[in-house]
């Protein structure tokens, strides 16, 4: 039979022995608490990284919108001239009544296709002098109508999808 005590089957845990335990249990507590901070500082990256390309997405496809957007501005505008050709051609008195239908069929057509794509008129006889939609050629010394009021129209101006293309030309009356 077996005599010892069971105080006696235990390894001896000497001071030694259990400094040595909690030292490497404070190793791998600090290694442990390491890599947590890492791992915070890389899912920190990774999210900034994501957000920061999910802006970039988005900036790339609004500057293609954008360029999408304004890319027929240079063609409309090269295209205004004839518009105001056309305009011409409808106030001349002509004896042929069919030509005339036919440049007003092709000016109503042509005014159209460019309203579809952004074309707008800016209007202007009887409204208030504005500098950033109109231009003053003229300026009429008159009692008849207010001050700063536009009186005539040379040429029509154009907004692009809400951007000014071309100004109007007008004729504006002043107080003498």
């Amino acid at each position: 039979m077996d005599t010892q005590k069971p105080e006696e089957n235990l390894p001896d845990w000497s001071e030694e022995t259990a400094f040595d335990v909690e030292s490497q249990l404070a190793c791998l507590t600090a290694e442990r608490d390491k890599l947590a901070a890492e791992k915070a500082e890389f899912e920190d990256r990774l999210l900034r990284s994501r957000a920061e390309f999910h802006n970039l997405r988005r900036r790339a496809e609004s500057d293609k919108s954008d360029y999408l957007q304004f890319a027929a501005m240079d063609l409309v505008k090269d295209l205004l001239p004839i518009m105001d050709d056309l305009e011409r051609a409808l106030k001349v008195e002509t004896a042929d009544r069919n030509f005339a239908k036919g440049v007003e069929l092709i000016y109503q057509r042509m005014a159209e296709t460019l309203k579809k794509i952004g074309l707008e008129p800016i209007e202007t006889v009887g409204s208030r002098f504005n500098p950033n939609l109109h231009q003053a050629v003229e300026r009429v010394q008159t009692e008849g109508a207010e001050d700063q009021t536009i009186l005539g129209e040379f040429q029509r101006g154009y907004n692009f999808k809400g951007k000014l293309l071309r100004p109007a030309m007008v004729r504006v009356a002043v107080k003498p």
